[in-house]
């Protein structure tokens, strides 16, 4: 299991978080009206989980526009001249160091001062693989990290704009009461579970394992495009056979053939357990409505009661 890169959450931290109310929000009351708004601040955001963040705090005093295409696979993607020239003109950026290097590399040269490194705000696991950085990049898959990174852009959005402060408060209360509630949803429904180790197609879910009491075992490393030595691969069958278990996990965005293949040679099922990377172009869904189906997923993979 991936060991703690920096220090645990403060249980001060989390504590008051429970005691936030679920005060009305963009959706429930708190409108535009009720803030005194000069200028719409415009927000650039990485990828998905990201925007989520920025639209549910930001509202209708905020302009998001996401970096990553909707169906894209964020984290090899380049960005076109266009983007980047924007990225100097927006008044924040919102990423993820290490996880999309073009977006890294466009920052540290036109964008700096304007942006936000969400992977700042919250407590970090190092990396299974040192080749492949530091730490993990996918903060977003465990609830309280998400509370976290809320807390983080409502505070940069109220820097940027004060007359808004309200707002933006409101909202943010009204994203981490449900943020609280997913965490609440995911405790008591892995809370008993027959299989505690959970084998997927790429190192994405270290936080959310490390958060319930799971260890991942990814059959690829941190990018999704890498791939596996036979070597790995026989490793990971060997293990799901010999720990009898019975779902190999893939993911959306990309192809399921690595873990099919594990599946094939070890008679286990496969099953989508989305990292919640993008949606699909058109999808309806929002993070919320995807990590309650992952959860649903994991409830049946890992033999939960």
């Amino acid at each position: 299991m991936l060991n703690k890169f920096v220090v645990p959450i403060s249980a001060t931290v989390i504590s008051l978080t429970m005691l936030l109310s679920a005060c009305s929000g963009a959706e429930n009351g708190a409108t535009p009206a009720d803030a005194s708004s000069a200028s719409v601040v415009a927000v650039q955001a990485a990828f998905y989980p990201l925007e989520f963040l920025a639209n549910e705090i930001g509202g209708d005093l905020i302009q998001v526009t996401a970096l990553a295409a909707a169906g894209a696979e964020p984290h090899d993607m380049e960005l076109t001249p266009v983007q980047v020239a924007e990225l100097e003109k927006t008044s924040l950026i919102i990423y993820i160091q290490g996880f999309m290097p073009a977006v890294d590399e466009a920052i540290a040269s036109q964008a700096s001062a304007n942006s936000l490194d969400l992977a700042t705000a919250v407590p970090l696991l190092a990396a299974s693989d040192a080749n492949e950085g530091a730490y993990d990049p996918h903060i977003w898959l465990a609830p309280k990290n998400m509370i976290l990174m809320a807390t983080a852009v409502s505070d940069r959005l109220i820097s940027l704009a004060p007359a808004n402060k309200d707002y933006y408060t409101a909202n943010t209360k009204t994203l981490i009461s449900k943020l609280v509630a997913l965490d609440s949803e995911f405790s008591n429904g892995l809370e008993n579970c027959q299989q505690k180790t959970l084998v997927t197609s790429h190192d994405a879910f270290g936080y959310l394992t490390s958060a319930y009491g799971f260890q991942q075992l990814g059959i690829a490393g941190l990018s999704p495009e890498s791939e596996p030595s036979p070597a790995r691969l026989a490793q990971i069958s060997k293990l799901v056979t010999d720990q009898g278990i019975t779902t190999i996990y893939y993911e959306t965005l990309v192809s399921p053939a690595i873990a099919e293949t594990v599946a094939a040679e070890t008679g286990s099922t496969t099953a989508v357990l989305d990292p919640i990377e993008g949606l699909a172009a058109g999808s309806t869904d929002t993070f919320i409505t995807v990590m309650q189906a992952n959860l649903k997923t994991l409830i049946k993979g890992q033999s939960c009661s």
